[in-house]
């Protein structure tokens, strides 16, 4: 019986510039889906991406949210992921998509993610939510799964060697990372012995790493399926991060993309509808404005505006 689930734990292979990361994902990923009517096959995809979500963060020295984005001009339209780490190293995950058509017409049960790609791109976009400088990148969906789509991104983007093992049987999601830090990273001066030396642990490690299987890392607790799988490597593993769903929606939120309208189209759907209803594509809480609230948020805006004039 599994212990690990909704946790991530990083582990480094001491003496070495190998580090890793290892996900697990049960309620959270049951808790983030749960009000989501989703195809098997998105629904598996969402699963690894949010196991790919959290790996990656916990790769990060920030604290803020990492969003990850897969759009398409195919049936899929968007998949995207959510993961922020707060100050006390808590990991929270949030994750939808989108497509067209109905469930059994142009997409169904069968179908993996890469069925319903056409001219596909991935996003990843950081905020640090301290202050710091966002970065967004965005390069072609290249690789035939979302691990392969992500290694490809961190060679090219980032140039750091990094592999990554994504399963989800659509009840849980589940991942492992391991990466090479640049030599600069490990040791300011490094001998021609020991860059020879940090290259074989790599391969060796990678050729280990790449025997798991979905069942081991789905079931097995942290500790069984490391000793499982690199018995012969001397291995530091740090403490536990939790891991959960959380949604940030809120009404002021919504509010004020509300705002963001304008009066004359507040008015327009007020007038049309008699009040203003807005769904949270991620965990499907319905906002609902009436005609008070929505002349409060006109009022608002006014304000706001004057504010700005008078600075």
């Amino acid at each position: 019986m599994k212990t690990n689930q909704d946790s991530l734990q990083r582990f480094v292979f001491e003496n070495t510039p190998v580090r890793g990361n290892l996900v697990n994902l049960t309620q959270t990923f049951k808790q983030a889906l749960q009000k989501q009517i989703l195809p098997k096959g998105l629904r598996r995809a969402l699963g690894e991406l949010m196991a790919a979500s959290a790996l990656l963060s916990a790769t990060l020295k920030m604290h803020g949210a990492l969003v990850l984005q897969i759009q398409s001009k195919g049936p899929l339209k968007l998949l995207v992921v959510e993961c922020s780490t707060d100050i006390s190293g808590a990991i929270n995950i949030r994750a939808t998509a989108k497509w067209s058509g109905e469930i059994g017409e142009q997409v169904n049960d069968e179908h993996t993610l890469f069925d319903l790609v056409d001219h596909g791109h991935f996003m990843i976009t950081l905020d640090p939510k301290d202050g710091g400088q966002a970065y967004q990148g965005i390069v072609p969906l290249e690789g035939d799964s979302i691990s392969a789509v992500l290694e490809n991104y961190m060679l090219r983007s980032e140039q750091i060697d990094t592999k990554i093992w994504l399963f989800c049987d659509g009840e849980s999601a589940a991942g492992m990372l391991i990466q090479k830090l640049p030599e600069t990273m490990n040791q300011v001066t490094q001998t021609e012995d020991l860059i020879g030396h940090d290259l074989e642990t790599w391969n060796r490690v990678g050729y280990l790493a790449n025997t798991v299987t979905e069942d081991e890392l789905l079931n097995l607790p942290t500790e069984t399926l490391l000793t499982r799988l690199f018995n012969q490597e001397d291995i530091r593993l740090f403490e536990a991060s939790t891991t959960s769903f959380h949604c940030s929606c809120t009404r002021e939120n919504v509010a004020n993309m509300l705002r963001m309208l304008g009066d004359e189209e507040i008015t327009s759907i007020i007038e049309e509808l008699g009040n203003i209803e807005v769904n949270c594509d991620f965990c499907n809480h319905l906002y609902r404005f009436d005609k008070v609230d929505a002349a409060q948020l006109m009022v608002s805006e006014t304000v706001i505006n004057s504010s700005q004039e008078i600075h």
